[in-house]
């Protein structure tokens, strides 16, 4: 299992991304703004099912490249810093979504279906786990399945906690969020250079 330096780096790089709002935090605001704080909550749980999903599967798929050639998850680790870096760019040049704070409104229970069906069905998701995952899993510390499903689990919980703040904090001031200028600046710019600077980081990870 990983040490507890390895949890330590993974949890502080997982709240830097997640504290940076995307199409799942935009989603939780979406909600929390147009419906309230407890349809916002439900929103988050579903994301975070949705995003367990992609856990399951991103540990079953790195564990299969390992087994198949230690070069070839090496290769996926620098593919990574690779998108990473590209996602990056991507997000610095473009402009961001805005919130839409007149969607209708929605039961709790539509609010989880479809904060799990955004999440599951997100390729998007998929892609960043493969490429984040990697970059923290020592190949000397046994088994890389177990150490992609505690990680992963640590990041679901790290979701848990950033997205329940978000809910928390939207539904508490829905005017200030629609109006303002902070969130999209968030959005664009510091969720650019924190993908660039992670991607860069990664690529200079020793290579096992």
């Amino acid at each position: 299992m990983p040490d507890i330096n390895s949890f330590i780096s993974f949890a502080i790089a997982s709240f830097a991304l997640l504290v940076i709002p995307g199409p799942a935090v935009l989603y939780i605001i979406n909600r929390s703004v147009s419906d309230g704080r407890t349809i916002g909550y439900s929103g988050v749980v579903g994301i975070e099912l949705g995003t367990f999903m992609h856990v399951l599967a991103a540990t079953a798929g790195l564990s299969a490249i390992l087994a198949a050639s230690p070069s070839a998850f090496n290769a996926v680790k620098y593919s990574g810093a690779a998108y990473l870096v590209f996602i990056g760019f991507r997000t610095l040049t473009r402009k961001p979504a805005t919130i839409d704070s007149s969607a209708k409104s929605m039961t709790k229970m539509q609010a989880f279906r479809q904060g799990f069906v955004i999440n599951t069905l997100n390729p998007k998701v998929a892609l960043f786990f493969l490429s984040f995952l990697p970059q923290f899993i020592d190949q000397d510390k046994g088994s890389n399945a177990v150490q992609a499903l505690m990680l992963g689990t640590l990041f679901v919980i790290c979701g848990f906690i950033t997205d329940g703040f978000y809910a928390l904090t939207a539904s508490s001031l829905r005017e200030v969020l629609v109006k303002g200028k902070t969130l999209p600046f968030v959005q664009r710019y510091i969720a650019g250079v924190v993908f660039i600077g992670l991607g860069l980081v990664a690529s200079l990870a020793k290579v096992s």
